[in-house]
């Protein structure tokens, strides 16, 4: 249900080849929504045919071709709808969290170091988000500037601002959960 529309979002900013989408979902937009190179193609594909995106075969050299997709007003729409939908909370699946409703039956200092190792990670995540949040609010990355020439000056502080706000999330997510973690070690023993 999402990948589709998170397509149909970043072809808003700009015409992207598949090559291109699939870099983008392998860098930032990794965060918030995961889309491997085996399901992007065979769906942008799925968004033509719907009439969501066209595609536009593209000759770059003597050999290599590729075909960039745009967003048709279809897609706009349809994004437009998928926007204001209602949005139900998905169910939990976080295998920590399975993890330590058995920790009891663990060894605490392996349990620890599980933890440990967690919030090694989610301080780099931080660090990454923090770093992203910061350019986005000074409108100094790619997508975001491509997006902002197309759109009104009156309305960019408030682009930067809601996308920087999403990353305020994930840090403050992250945050939680380590000190969560933690707690927990000190649980532990």
């Amino acid at each position: 249900m999402s990948l589709p529309h998170a397509i149909l979002g970043v072809l808003e900013a700009r015409p992207m080849s598949g090559y291109e989408l699939t870099r983008f979902f392998d860098s930032t937009a990794r965060w918030v929504w995961t889309a491997p190179q085996s399901q992007i193609y065979p769906l942008l594909r799925k968004l033509e045919a719907d009439g969501w995106i066209v595609g536009e075969e593209q000759v770059r050299g003597e050999r290599l071709r590729r075909t960039s997709y745009s967003l048709t007003s279809a897609g706009l729409d349809e994004l437009g709808r998928w926007l204001t939908e209602t949005y139900a909370e998905p169910n939990v699946r976080d295998g920590l969290l399975l993890k330590a409703l058995f920790f009891d039956l663990a060894d605490a200092e392996g349990a620890s170091s599980v933890l440990a190792e967690h919030v090694l990670e989610l301080e780099e995540r931080v660090s990454q988000w923090s770093a992203h949040r910061v350019a986005l609010v000074a409108r100094d990355t790619p997508l975001l500037r491509e997006r902002l020439d197309h759109r009104p000056e009156s309305e960019h502080e408030r682009i930067a601002l809601l996308k920087a706000h999403v990353f305020e999330y994930l840090i403050d997510q992250a945050e939680l959960r380590i000190r969560w973690c933690r707690d927990t070690m000190t649980m532990l023993g």
